[in-house]
């Protein structure tokens, strides 16, 4: 079943394929703890008191793709959706189980856009964050991107067991 969701990332392959590849097996295992279950299940708050939901994860990693690749490498004009400076976790408090779909499909768009951007740099082009020193390299970018996902993952894999006791890596 995770097939269709992910495919292993490359075992030997160039610095770019692999790091790709790793990226994109993670953000592959993130829609794939969420297969199967209902769109209030999706916005279920599994971890008391925490808000985060499984749909919360997947909004919040589309702004993280969003400041990551398009604003900050790409520098364009692209605000939160979610959040803003009055609600800076609606990302995970302003679920809605009606725009579930709406959110993924968003998701889906946004990593689209990310891998479309970052085929235009090298790895070695550097970038500053808005406000930010010192310059990052599109190498640290994906890097970045990958540890972020790893770690949501593991929210996700708990989330995802709390509310139907499934597991899986």
């Amino acid at each position: 079943m995770t097939e269709q969701f992910r495919a292993a990332p490359p075992t030997v392959a160039d610095e770019r394929a692999l790091l790709q590849g790793f990226l994109d097996f993670h953000r592959g295992t993130l829609l794939w703890k969420l297969s199967g279950l209902t769109d209030e299940q999706l916005v279920q708050r599994a971890v008391e008191p925490a808000s985060m939901s499984l749909i919360g994860l997947v909004r919040h990693l589309s702004e993280v793709e969003k400041y990551w690749f398009h604003r900050t490498l790409a520098n364009h004009d692209s605000p939160p959706k979610y959040w803003s400076a009055e609600f800076p976790d609606a990302d995970f408090d302003h679920v809605d189980p009606a725009i579930v779909a709406a959110d993924l499909e968003d998701f889906r768009q946004i990593v689209k856009t990310s891998d479309e951007l970052a085929a235009n740099y090298s790895l070695d082009d550097t970038f500053l964050r808005p406000g930010h020193e010192p310059l990052h390299s599109v190498r640290y970018l994906y890097l970045h991107m990958i540890e972020e996902y790893s770690r949501h993952n593991g929210h996700a894999d708990l989330l995802r067991q709390s509310i139907d006791g499934a597991v899986g890596e």
